[in-house]
Formats: C-alpha cells, sequence, structure tokens
C-alpha cells in the first residue's frame, strides 16, 4: 500500500508566541486569578508561531456556536479544497481519478461533511465513497491514514484521498477558562493535511501495518465537552508522564504481530503534543534526548494542530529521506495511540 503523494496546508493569519501570550492576557488574563503563575507555559511549549483560521481580532470579541460553526465551514472547506488539489496533483492524477475520500475533523461539525461541500469546487465523480470521520483528535493523522491505507487495500487499484483538517483556534473561550484552555491558547494552532493512497510500489513510502491501543477508564485525559458557546477543551496535565510510561509497551504491543520490536526501526514519527510531550516519548522509546528535531521544528513553526501534525512531521522526514523503516505514531483522546509502520520505496 503505497503513499503517493503529501502535502500539508495552513491557513493565511500567522501569529507569533509574544502576541498570543498578549492577547490571551487581555482576554482571559484579568478574569483567571492563576493567569500570570501559570503564564510560564507559553515559554515552556515548544511553539513560536502558529496560523490561524482567523484574523486574531476576531477572537477578541465572544463568538457563538453559530458562528464559530460558519467561521469553521468558510475556513475548512476552503483549507480541504485547497489540501487536496494539490495532493491529487502531486499524485499526477485528477480529482475524477479519486474512488474514495477519507475525511477527519474534530474541531467543528459539518453536516453535510467537508468532502461533500468540496465537491462544489473540485469535480470528484458523484459516485465516490464519502468516509468522513468525527472524534479522533490528535490521533486522527495517523489513524485517519490507516483508515484510508485499509481501504484502498481492500479494492486493489482504487485510489483514496485522505484530508484531515483542524481549526483548533475556534475553540477559544473567554469566559469561564480554566487551566485546559490556557495550556490550549499556548499550544494549538490551525492546519490541514492530505495524501492519497494506492496499492502498488509506486510511492514515495509503503503502509505495510497499523494498529492501535486504547486504555481503559481514561476518557478524561483528553477531549472535547459540549457548552453553550461550542466545543470546550479536556485536556489534562498528566499527559506527558502518561506517554513517559507507558508508550514502550504499547509500541511494544502494536509491533510485535508484525513481526517487529522497537529496535528493529529506525525512525520514530511522532506527533508533537507539546515539548513535554516530546521530550516524554523520546524517554519511553529510549531515543537520544533532543533526537525528534523534525517534531520540535514543527511544534515550533505551527503550534499543535492536532489531526494534521504528524503529517506535517512525515512530510518534514520526507524532505530529509525517510530511512528503510518507520513507525508514525501519535496520542488522542480515547486515550488511544495509533501507529503505521512505514517501508521506504527509496
Amino acid at each position: 500500500m503505497s503513499i503517493l503523494s503529501l502535502v500539508t496546508e495552513t491557513p493565511p493569519y500567522r501569529l507569533s508566541q509574544s502576541e498570543a501570550l498578549d492577547t490571551a492576557r487581555d482576554l482571559i488574563g484579568k478574569d483567571f486569578a492563576d493567569f500570570e503563575r501559570l503564564s510560564s507555559v507559553y515559554a515552556n511549549a515548544g511553539v513560536a508561531y502558529r496560523q490561524l483560521a482567523m484574523p486574531v481580532d476576531w477572537y477578541r470579541s465572544p463568538r457563538s456556536f453559530p458562528e464559530r460553526s460558519a467561521a469553521y465551514l468558510d475556513v475548512a472547506v476552503d483549507l480541504f479544497v485547497a489540501a487536496a488539489q494539490r495532493a491529487i496533483a502531486q499524485a499526477d492524477l485528477r480529482p475524477q481519478d479519486v474512488d474514495t475520500i477519507v475525511t477527519v475533523s474534530s474541531t467543528g461539525i459539518a453536516t453535510p461533511s467537508l468532502e461533500a461541500r468540496a465537491m462544489a469546487h473540485l469535480p470528484f465523480r458523484n459516485d465516490v465513497q464519502r468516509i468522513p470521520i468525527f472524534g479522533l483528535g490528535c490521533a486522527g493523522g495517523a489513524t485517519g491514514l490507516g483508515v484510508a491505507s485499509k481501504l484502498a487495500r481492500a479494492t486493489p487499484g482504487s485510489t483514496v484521498l485522505f484530508v484531515t483538517v483542524e481549526l483548533c483556534s475556534l475553540a477559544l473561550r473567554t469566559d469561564k477558562a480554566d487551566k485546559a484552555d490556557i495550556i490550549s491558547t499556548a499550544l494549538f494552532g490551525d492546519g490541514a493535511a492530505a495524501s492519497v493512497l494506492r496499492t502498488g510500489e509506486d510511492g514515495f513510502v509503503q503502509i505495510t501495518g497499523s494498529a492501535e491501543k486504547t486504555w481503559s477508564g481514561t476518557l478524561d485525559i483528553m477531549g472535547w465537552r459540549a457548552e453553550p458557546t461550542g466545543l470546550g477543551v479536556v485536556l489534562n496535565r498528566a499527559i506527558p508522564a502518561f506517554a513517559r510510561r507507558e508508550m514502550r509497551q504499547a509500541m511494544t504491543e502494536m509491533l510485535t504481530p508484525q513481526g517487529l520490536g522497537i529496535d528493529d526501526i529506525d525512525q520514530f514519527i511522532c506527533h508533537p503534543g507539546g515539548a513535554k510531550v516530546v521530550d516524554a516519548l523520546e524517554g519511553a522509546l529510549s531515543l537520544d534526548q533532543g533526537s525528534l528535531v523534525n517534531e520540535r521544528n514543527v511544534l515550533h513553526d505551527h503550534g499543535n494542530m492536532s489531526a494534521p501534525t504528524v503529517l506535517f512531521v512525515l512530510e518534514r522526514y520526507r524532505q530529509g529521506g525517510l530511512p528503510p523503516l518507520s513507525v508514525l505514531n501519535a496520542l488522542g483522546p480515547g486515550f488511544t495511540a495509533s501507529s503505521l509502520t512505514l517501508r521506504c520505496s527509496a
């Protein structure tokens, strides 16, 4: 199963971390007594810039759920179309060649879903199979790509387009802010990624395995809660410690059925959930401290964009030259670890 193309997209509004801190102080600081004590998270998050769905002044006004949804639909469709168009062209195909579209997005609600709305802008066939997936959060890049690969493998010769779009910034709350909101404003950004997959060995890398592990009793670690103004973030501060404690065993369990062990992997390609999460993954997987360079660079340049982020990281490894055997992995709500085993075509 080959990945024929991989592209990334971001919205046009760029915010520095210092601007993010100043904006959050203006919007949240006056109503949250511990803001200054917690503000060091901005310096320690590993984020220098992120891209936003809307101009920063848009976030300064209270926004209703309908307003947030309208912004999500406008921007997410634009990013979907841009990413899909480029991924299809990079694979030397046309939109009419796509048989199945897998869409992953958890930061907004769209019914009809994003790929149906994109059909007004791209000439997909009217019999294309649509597979929208919601609720995967940060694991969505790895899990969604795995679902796309399984669908392509199930129908040899078919072409599957995978697109993930996340607009995390639209969940910003200016009222009733808590610690999770402050961390999220220091950490999250917006972005999209797309790939085309097909059976065969003509892509830049082959997906040879996929696996997931979901831990019981962990629903409160990460996710959304429904609130009057929209989706409110659930983000547990224990995520780095959890990753350090659990990921080695989880990775072993995911690799063993493939006849592989951690020492067989040339490169782990990780979702950079935050600077402390990257540190924890290096410790858990017995990697040299600081070795996940591309992960840190993506976090630095874009923040954590949820599902697309690990594909931004994969694209950087691709540009630098992938080793023979890699494992792409991400953690997300559930609480779930998702992984894909990649063998390089070069």
